[in-house]
Protein backbone atom coordinates (compact mmCIF):
# COMPACT_ATOMS: atom_id res chain seq x y z
CA UNK A 1 0.00 0.00 0.00
CA UNK A 2 1.18 3.52 -0.33
CA UNK A 3 0.88 6.70 1.15
CA UNK A 4 2.02 10.12 1.18
CA UNK A 5 2.57 12.56 4.22
CA UNK A 6 2.46 16.33 3.59
CA UNK A 7 5.53 17.19 5.35
CA UNK A 8 5.73 20.98 4.10
CA UNK A 9 4.69 23.26 6.12
CA UNK A 10 6.24 25.92 8.25
CA UNK A 11 4.35 25.10 11.72
CA UNK A 12 4.47 28.69 12.29
CA UNK A 13 1.90 28.45 15.30
CA UNK A 14 4.34 26.32 16.77
CA UNK A 15 7.03 28.58 17.28
CA UNK A 16 9.81 28.65 18.81
CA UNK A 17 10.01 25.08 18.25
CA UNK A 18 9.85 25.25 14.36
CA UNK A 19 12.40 28.11 13.94
CA UNK A 20 15.50 25.72 13.11
CA UNK A 21 13.60 22.06 12.68
CA UNK A 22 10.44 21.25 10.19
CA UNK A 23 7.18 20.45 12.26
CA UNK A 24 7.68 17.17 11.52
CA UNK A 25 10.71 16.72 13.38
CA UNK A 26 9.68 18.14 16.52
CA UNK A 27 10.06 15.14 18.80
CA UNK A 28 7.32 13.72 20.92
CA UNK A 29 8.27 11.23 23.82
CA UNK A 30 11.98 11.65 22.78
CA UNK A 31 11.29 11.10 18.42
CA UNK A 32 10.22 12.96 15.83
CA UNK A 33 6.74 12.54 15.56
CA UNK A 34 7.36 11.61 11.81
CA UNK A 35 9.15 8.92 12.66
CA UNK A 36 6.06 7.39 14.63
CA UNK A 37 3.94 7.96 12.06
CA UNK A 38 6.28 6.17 9.68
CA UNK A 39 6.92 3.14 12.40
CA UNK A 40 2.76 3.29 12.68
CA UNK A 41 2.22 2.73 8.41
CA UNK A 42 4.96 0.57 8.31
CA UNK A 43 3.25 -1.85 10.70
CA UNK A 44 -0.05 -1.50 9.24
CA UNK A 45 1.30 -3.05 6.12
CA UNK A 46 2.06 0.34 3.62
CA UNK A 47 5.54 -0.01 2.10
CA UNK A 48 5.79 3.09 -0.25
CA UNK A 49 5.55 5.96 1.43
CA UNK A 50 6.14 9.62 -0.22
CA UNK A 51 6.96 12.32 1.63
CA UNK A 52 5.99 15.72 0.44
CA UNK A 53 8.01 18.13 1.77
CA UNK A 54 9.06 21.78 1.29
CA UNK A 55 10.14 24.11 4.32
CA UNK A 56 13.45 22.93 5.76
CA UNK A 57 12.60 19.41 3.83
CA UNK A 58 16.44 18.73 3.65
CA UNK A 59 16.37 18.57 7.39
CA UNK A 60 13.85 15.75 6.90
CA UNK A 61 15.73 13.78 4.25
CA UNK A 62 18.55 14.16 6.33
CA UNK A 63 17.31 12.28 9.87
CA UNK A 64 15.40 9.64 7.97
CA UNK A 65 18.38 8.76 6.07
CA UNK A 66 20.70 7.81 9.08
CA UNK A 67 17.39 6.30 10.43
CA UNK A 68 16.50 2.45 10.41
CA UNK A 69 13.48 3.68 8.68
CA UNK A 70 14.72 4.10 5.92
CA UNK A 71 15.62 0.80 4.56
CA UNK A 72 12.54 -0.77 6.21
CA UNK A 73 10.01 1.02 3.82
CA UNK A 74 10.83 2.77 0.55
CA UNK A 75 10.77 6.13 1.30
CA UNK A 76 10.37 8.81 -1.93
CA UNK A 77 11.05 12.74 -1.35
CA UNK A 78 9.14 15.43 -3.78
CA UNK A 79 9.89 18.81 -2.59
CA UNK A 80 7.42 21.63 -3.71
CA UNK A 81 8.94 24.61 -5.11
CA UNK A 82 5.94 26.68 -3.59
CA UNK A 83 3.32 25.81 -1.12
CA UNK A 84 0.45 23.87 -3.11
CA UNK A 85 -2.28 23.51 -0.28
CA UNK A 86 -3.21 20.07 0.95
CA UNK A 87 -4.70 18.73 -2.31
CA UNK A 88 -2.45 20.07 -4.53
CA UNK A 89 0.42 18.87 -3.54
CA UNK A 90 -0.88 15.73 -4.58
CA UNK A 91 -1.25 16.33 -7.95
CA UNK A 92 2.51 16.76 -9.13
CA UNK A 93 3.55 13.23 -7.01
CA UNK A 94 3.90 10.85 -9.56
CA UNK A 95 3.11 6.89 -9.50
CA UNK A 96 -0.11 7.49 -7.47
CA UNK A 97 -2.00 4.98 -10.04
CA UNK A 98 -4.22 2.88 -6.78
CA UNK A 99 -5.94 4.15 -3.19
CA UNK A 100 -3.34 5.24 -1.67
CA UNK A 101 -3.11 7.20 1.92
CA UNK A 102 -2.51 11.02 2.64
CA UNK A 103 -1.93 12.49 6.12
CA UNK A 104 -0.90 15.71 7.82
CA UNK A 105 3.09 15.37 8.74
CA UNK A 106 2.09 16.41 12.71
CA UNK A 107 -0.64 13.98 14.05
CA UNK A 108 -0.82 12.00 16.96
CA UNK A 109 -2.87 9.16 16.78
CA UNK A 110 -3.72 5.14 17.33
CA UNK A 111 -5.84 5.21 14.02
CA UNK A 112 -6.07 1.89 12.18
CA UNK A 113 -4.85 3.06 9.02
CA UNK A 114 -5.13 -0.25 7.27
CA UNK A 115 -9.04 -0.52 8.37
CA UNK A 116 -9.37 2.93 6.62
CA UNK A 117 -7.83 1.94 3.71
CA UNK A 118 -10.34 -1.48 3.39
CA UNK A 119 -13.06 0.70 4.47
CA UNK A 120 -12.82 2.74 1.52
CA UNK A 121 -11.48 0.12 -1.32
CA UNK A 122 -15.29 -1.87 0.15
CA UNK A 123 -17.00 1.41 -0.28
CA UNK A 124 -15.43 2.30 -4.30
CA UNK A 125 -15.60 6.33 -2.80
CA UNK A 126 -13.65 9.07 -4.50
CA UNK A 127 -12.38 9.97 -1.21
CA UNK A 128 -12.94 8.81 2.57
CA UNK A 129 -12.16 11.03 5.35
CA UNK A 130 -10.98 9.88 8.69
CA UNK A 131 -13.82 11.59 11.30
CA UNK A 132 -12.65 12.56 14.77
CA UNK A 133 -15.77 14.04 16.86
CA UNK A 134 -15.02 17.64 18.18
CA UNK A 135 -16.80 18.81 21.25
CA UNK A 136 -17.61 22.52 21.83
CA UNK A 137 -19.15 24.34 24.48
CA UNK A 138 -20.97 27.22 24.38
CA UNK A 139 -20.52 29.34 26.99
CA UNK A 140 -24.30 31.12 26.97
CA UNK A 141 -27.89 30.02 27.58
CA UNK A 142 -29.03 29.52 23.83
CA UNK A 143 -32.72 30.21 22.89
CA UNK A 144 -35.03 28.13 20.13
CA UNK A 145 -37.40 30.91 18.35
CA UNK A 146 -40.62 30.36 16.45
CA UNK A 147 -41.19 32.73 13.69
CA UNK A 148 -43.27 34.82 15.90
CA UNK A 149 -39.86 35.57 17.69
CA UNK A 150 -41.33 33.62 20.49
CA UNK A 151 -38.97 31.48 22.96
CA UNK A 152 -39.80 27.76 22.58
CA UNK A 153 -36.92 26.21 24.33
CA UNK A 154 -33.84 27.44 26.38
CA UNK A 155 -30.66 25.63 27.09
CA UNK A 156 -28.42 26.51 29.42
CA UNK A 157 -24.40 25.88 28.00
CA UNK A 158 -24.94 23.30 26.16
CA UNK A 159 -22.24 20.86 24.38
CA UNK A 160 -22.36 20.41 20.74
CA UNK A 161 -20.30 17.65 19.08
CA UNK A 162 -19.59 17.86 15.53
CA UNK A 163 -17.97 15.10 13.49
CA UNK A 164 -14.81 16.85 12.27
CA UNK A 165 -11.72 16.05 9.19
CA UNK A 166 -8.40 14.56 11.29
CA UNK A 167 -6.73 15.53 8.13
CA UNK A 168 -5.84 11.88 7.02
CA UNK A 169 -7.51 10.89 3.72
CA UNK A 170 -7.65 7.77 1.00
CA UNK A 171 -8.34 9.06 -2.22
CA UNK A 172 -9.24 6.95 -5.39
CA UNK A 173 -6.69 8.15 -8.09
CA UNK A 174 -9.49 8.82 -10.26
CA UNK A 175 -9.66 12.34 -7.72
CA UNK A 176 -6.20 13.42 -9.32
CA UNK A 177 -7.76 14.82 -12.60
CA UNK A 178 -9.71 17.05 -10.99
CA UNK A 179 -6.40 18.59 -9.34
CA UNK A 180 -5.12 20.66 -11.87
CA UNK A 181 -0.87 20.52 -11.21
CA UNK A 182 0.95 23.68 -9.74
CA UNK A 183 -2.08 25.43 -8.77
CA UNK A 184 -3.07 26.07 -4.69
CA UNK A 185 -5.50 23.55 -3.57
CA UNK A 186 -6.85 22.23 -0.21
CA UNK A 187 -8.83 19.61 0.61
CA UNK A 188 -12.44 21.54 1.79
CA UNK A 189 -12.41 22.66 -1.71
CA UNK A 190 -11.29 19.32 -3.25
CA UNK A 191 -14.39 17.85 -1.44
CA UNK A 192 -17.19 20.56 -2.65
CA UNK A 193 -15.47 19.65 -6.11
CA UNK A 194 -16.29 16.28 -5.36
CA UNK A 195 -19.74 16.57 -3.72
CA UNK A 196 -20.81 18.74 -6.83
CA UNK A 197 -19.58 16.05 -9.48
CA UNK A 198 -21.33 13.61 -7.86
CA UNK A 199 -18.68 11.65 -6.36
CA UNK A 200 -19.18 9.38 -3.34
CA UNK A 201 -17.00 11.10 -0.59
CA UNK A 202 -17.09 9.05 3.14
CA UNK A 203 -16.47 9.84 6.68
CA UNK A 204 -14.84 7.10 8.25
CA UNK A 205 -15.36 6.85 12.06
CA UNK A 206 -13.35 5.19 14.97
CA UNK A 207 -13.02 5.29 18.57
CA UNK A 208 -9.41 6.03 18.35
CA UNK A 209 -7.11 8.68 20.05
CA UNK A 210 -6.12 12.20 17.59
CA UNK A 211 -4.54 15.00 17.83
CA UNK A 212 -3.28 18.04 15.62
CA UNK A 213 -0.36 19.45 17.02
CA UNK A 214 -0.72 22.60 15.19
CA UNK A 215 -0.03 25.19 18.31
CA UNK A 216 1.96 24.75 21.44
CA UNK A 217 -0.64 23.61 24.32
CA UNK A 218 -1.99 20.64 21.41
CA UNK A 219 2.13 19.94 21.14
CA UNK A 220 2.31 19.99 24.90
CA UNK A 221 -0.41 17.64 25.09
CA UNK A 222 0.85 15.05 22.86
CA UNK A 223 4.37 14.89 24.52
CA UNK A 224 2.09 14.26 27.71
CA UNK A 225 -0.03 11.54 26.13
CA UNK A 226 3.07 9.91 24.39
CA UNK A 227 4.63 9.37 27.59
CA UNK A 228 2.17 8.25 29.51
CA UNK A 229 1.66 5.31 27.25
CA UNK A 230 4.05 5.21 24.76
CA UNK A 231 2.86 1.56 23.86
CA UNK A 232 -0.39 2.83 22.86
CA UNK A 233 0.83 5.05 19.85
CA UNK A 234 3.91 2.40 19.25
CA UNK A 235 3.06 -1.11 20.08
CA UNK A 236 5.54 -3.86 20.45
CA UNK A 237 6.63 -4.96 16.63
CA UNK A 238 5.56 -0.98 15.81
Amino acid sequence: MKAVILAGGKGTRLAPYTTVLPKPLVPVGGIPILETILRQLKWRGFTEITLACGYLGALIRAYLDQNPISSEVELIYHFEQKPLGTAGALGIIPGLDESFLAMNGDLLTTLDYAALMQFHQAQDAALTIAVTRKRVKIDMGMLTLNDDRRVTGYLEKPVKEYPASTGIYIYHPRVLKMIEPEVYLDVPELVQRLIAEGETVLGFDSDTFWLDMGNRDDYERAVHQFEENSALFLPDGC
